[in-house]
């Protein structure tokens, strides 16, 4: 049972000489004195609150009405925020734009489009521009093509005096491609890497070389040049 927007009447408000009682938990007690009902709801520490006041005998529960208060506005709080709210933004083209001015527009309305926002593309014409449309719709048609997936059309550009509109609302977001993993050193060139490593240090033949090479220069130093 719900209680009503405007302020309930509560405990000694309560103006009724007989109310229907209900208890904490929803059940129903049944009609009571009200001051048969407030010594009840005092026993168990809670308010007596007029839950429906247009009833006869109006309808009172017992309940913790601070507490209730405050998880209502909570609720009231959580609603707010699903609530959606709908931002139509604008951006305005040319028909003889330019490649710097469109792209400058096209990133904008991706940008709104990506904040969750409607974008409102407006060509607008200039003189004897408005004689040839197709070139506005052409660059719309553009502007679609490069958007691709971010952006879904939700009104189909139309003719309105002298301008185009075009009403596009968010599209699904791109997907990048997963990075790829480095590659991973294959383990038999690290075996052989250290293999060999340790065959240039402890091989006796490595040594044996190394001391016949030394001999070999300390006697070719000793021997005196002939004349």
């Amino acid at each position: 049972m719900l209680i009503s927007t405007r302020e309930p009447r509560v405990n000694d408000r309560i103006r009724a000489k007989e109310v229907r009682l209900v208890a904490p938990d929803g059940g129903q007690i049944g009609i009571k004195s009200i001051d048969e009902a407030k010594w009840l709801a005092a026993e168990l520490g809670l308010d007596l609150v007029e839950v429906a006041a247009d009833a006869r005998p109006p309808v009172v529960r017992m309940m913790d009405y601070g507490k209730f208060k405050y998880e209502q506005s909570v609720k009231a709080r959580e609603a707010r925020k699903k609530q959606t709210r709908t931002v139509i933004k604008e951006v305005q083209f040319r028909p003889k734009i330019g490649v710097s001015d469109y792209e400058v527009k096209r990133k904008r309305v991706q940008r709104f489009l990506g904040e969750g926002d409607k974008v409102k593309c407006t060509m607008r014409f200039r003189g004897r521009e408005v004689t040839h449309p197709e070139l506005g719709r052409e660059i719309l048609q553009r502007l679609v093509d490069d958007l691709g997936e971010r952006a879904v059309v939700e009104v189909m550009p139309k003719m309105e005096g002298r301008q185009i509109t075009m009403v596009l609302g968010p599209g699904k977001a791109p997907t990048e491609a997963p990075a790829e993993a480095p590659a991973e050193a294959d383990p038999q060139e690290e075996t052989t890497q250290e293999v060999s490593a340790a065959d240039s240090v402890d091989s006796p033949e490595s040594a044996d070389v190394a001391e016949v090479t030394e001999t070999e220069q300390s006697t070719e130093t000793a021997l005196p040049d002939e004349e």
